[in-house]
């Protein structure tokens, strides 16, 4: 997997500040790309499928926690996508992340 984009593009303004974020296509489910701390290395990249693999629903974001609506999981992006939930084992799927400039690559590690 290998995406490219650039932080200037209107649809990833958001992404730009710390705390920020952008669902970009890609992936399996779809990408999040999450600004951590505004650094250029501060940036994460999450697959939207459930680790579970058993919901057809993409994950959703708030407060810094992807969450399968399906088995009401949660993955934090600030801990490699660690899951938050008793009983859960498997991470959220990270993808690789580069900046250079205000262009960005997301890919496998």
């Amino acid at each position: 997997m290998s995406f490219n984009t650039d932080l200037n593009n209107p649809s990833l303004i958001n992404a730009q500040t710390p705390g920020g974020f952008a669902e970009l296509p890609g992936g399996i489910k779809g990408i999040l790309l999450f600004n951590k701390n505004g650094f250029d290395n501060g940036f994460v990249a999450f697959d939207r499928l459930c680790p579970q693999n058993k919901c057809v629903t993409p994950m959703t974001f708030k407060n810094r926690l992807l969450k399968c609506v399906c088995h009401e999981s949660t993955y934090s992006v600030d801990f490699g996508g660690a899951p938050q939930t008793d009983g859960f084992e498997c991470p959220a799927i990270e993808y690789r992340v580069t900046k250079n400039g205000s262009s960005i690559r997301i890919s496998n590690f």
